[in-house]
């Protein structure tokens, strides 16, 4: 196998594309629109089309059939570095992206994703789901390319029957279960821009935890004998599809289906056990089943109905986007992925050369490792999870039942050295201590979040993993410490509020923040201690629960251009604990 010139032609150059003009494929002057649907947690196993014995998913199948499919088209093992590689056409280590919470989630502001290369090409932008790649501007939708967003930055939701979500920074009471709210708002954005090229995201937050369905779904498979989990997560899946067979029919509707090209993704393997196909690993995982999951595309009477063997990745997504709607690049990127277009487009399948595909997953420790690491090539897997290599043949044991790195030295060491390389390279800007919060931008607040701070001594995480959503709690010394690193456009002036929770007996506490030389304290006297939200889970949930929580104003602070920290304090501490912390809120102050 001549499989190390490849690398070594891949790792020294890596695609440089200075952003020409791409050689367009329409003949008409008409560009196609996009809709580009995109399920959170959802694994290769959850369709009908790929054998899954209990699940009905007509609507997908159907779009799988009528267009591309790709049979082995690989994702990250997380949500938010796929998200940030489907959106940009790079490795998402390069980007920012590392993880999931905690700031290891957000995008690099300078990364140019497909919404700004669309929005340079003229078309008008929507993006209606889940984000998962920072939620305060520049990083946030709007000001990544998206002219209207509907949903949540976070990485997940706590509630998915009538709950609040942004619409372009203003939150907004919804009524219904939010697949469905989702859908009527992609599809008002369709009605709206009909007459015009739009690039349309539906990041849809399901079937992602919490497990919440209505009970039509919910009820249809707890009556084949499946278990709660498996139950929600089928139930939430096939309304999925009763959401993506609506955004078809809209597209039929108004004469729009035969200029859209409509692609189905997801972003990565099952967030449980489950049918997978008899693969290896689910969500998180560097196993096959972590990362392989389904990619359709359709265009009508463009991209001939097909499977499609070669592999292909998230990153391929920006490069075949922008061939097949012949959008002009703009600025210069340098992408990892390569254009598909061409297999796509031709009646039989082209040849492409084979190359590697790196996988990498990092967790929340802020502490940046080579592994849990992996290296695909259109025959083998190669794994790191800290010990000694495996090496597994895809072809020959698809369930990487065998591992064959004692047998194979030779390969296994190119394999290793080439993942070596990839990882020191793709990570040599990337820094994850202290990552700072953009401030000092046009927008109404900024809300400095629990999950999103550092701190010491006795403050622990009220869920324990500081994912979105999550507060701290065991604020009970003097000497503990919770601050952000902050970074402002511009000396901005704000009013600081502290979102908390706290009993009557244990009122009283003095709390200060800081910044630089600058003090700002007040008493905490209201007491707020409301119960947890009641929840419609169909089983216990990972995640924090909801509940509401007290404002207090602690003083006006001005903050200086570049970078600075803000931290918060309590000098006297009344009773047994100072609060609980959900964030600190700054209100950009309206006085001179």
């Amino acid at each position: 196998m001549k499989l190390f010139p490849i690398l070594i032609l891949l790792l020294g150059g890596l695609l440089f594309i200075g952003f020409m003009q791409v050689p367009p494929v329409l003949q008409e002057n008409s560009r196609p629109n996009v809709l580009f649907i995109l399920t959170d947690d959802q694994g290769w196993g959850d369709l009908s089309l790929h054998g899954n014995p209990h699940l009905e998913t007509p609507a997908l199948d159907s779009l799988a059939r009528q267009g591309a499919q790709f049979d082995r088209f690989y994702v990250s093992p997380l949500c938010a570095p796929t998200r940030a590689s489907l959106l940009t056409g790079r490795y998402h280590l390069r980007t920012g992206t590392v993880s999931v919470s905690r700031g290891l989630e957000v995008m690099n502001a300078e990364e140019t994703t497909l919404a700004e290369l669309f929005r340079q090409n003229g078309y008008t932008t929507g993006c209606y789901g889940k984000w998962h790649n920072g939620e305060h501007y520049p990083n946030h939708p709007n000001g990544q390319g998206f002219d209207d967003f509907f949903g949540f930055c976070a990485g997940h939701w706590t509630n998915y029957f009538d709950t609040e979500l942004e619409h372009n920074g203003r939150m907004v009471r919804t009524k219904g279960y939010i697949t469905d709210v989702l859908t009527d708002a992609a599809l008002q954005f369709i009605d709206k821009n009909k007459d015009r090229p739009f690039f349309c995201y539906v990041p849809y937050n399901a079937p992602h935890s919490p497990h919440q369905v209505p009970d039509a779904y919910f009820n249809k498979y707890k009556k084949r004998s499946l278990g709660d989990e498996v139950a929600a997560v089928y139930g939430m899946v096939e309304n999925v599809d009763d959401n993506v067979r609506r955004l078809l029919d809209k597209l039929k509707q108004e004469g729009l289906e035969e200029n859209t090209i409509v692609i189905f993704a997801t972003d990565n393997g099952p967030n449980g056990v489950r049918y997978n196909g008899n693969m290896k690993g689910i969500k998180g995982h560097v196993d096959e089943g972590g990362v392989r999951v389904p990619f359709f595309i359709k265009w009508p009477g463009k991209i001939i109905p097909k499977t499609i063997q070669s592999l292909a990745a998230h990153i391929d997504l920006l490069p075949t986007l922008a061939e097949l709607c012949s959008l002009q690049h703009i600025e210069q990127l340098r992408l990892d992925g390569r254009s598909l277009a061409k297999q796509l487009l031709a009646v039989q399948e082209a040849i492409l050369t084979d190359r590697p595909l790196f996988t990498h997953v990092a967790h929340l420790d802020k502490t940046l490792r080579p592994q849990p690491g992996a290296v695909r090539t259109s025959r083998y897997r190669w794994i790191w999870k800290g010990t000694a290599p495996e090496l597994y043949d895809m072809v020959a044991d698809p369930a990487q039942k065998y591992n064959i790195a004692a047998e194979n030295p030779a390969l296994t060491t190119q394999l290793s050295e080439a993942y070596q390389r990839w990882f020191t390279e793709a990570t040599q800007s990337l820094t994850l201590a202290a990552r700072p919060v953009p401030v000092g931008y046009a927008q109404k607040k900024v809300e400095l979040a629990a999950h999103e701070a550092d701190f010491t001594g006795n403050l622990k995480y009220k869920e324990g993993h500081g994912w979105a959503h999550d507060w701290l709690i065991n604020w009970t010394s003097p000497a503990d410490t919770i601050w952000w690193t902050l970074e402002s456009k511009a000396p901005t002036t704000y009013e600081v509020y502290l979102r908390y929770s706290v009993p009557v007996e244990q009122t009283g506490s003095l709390v200060q923040v800081h910044t630089g030389e600058h003090v700002i304290q007040q008493k905490i006297t209201q007491a707020i201690d409301p119960p947890l939200t009641p929840s419609p889970d169909r089983l216990v949930r990972k995640e924090v629960y909801e509940k509401e929580w007290g404002l207090l104003r602690l003083g006006r602070l001005s903050l200086p251009q570049g970078k600075s920290r803000i931290a918060l304090m309590a000098p006297r501490v009344a009773s047994q604990q100072v609060a609980e912390l959900k964030s600190l809120v700054l209100v950009p102050s309206t006085k001179k």
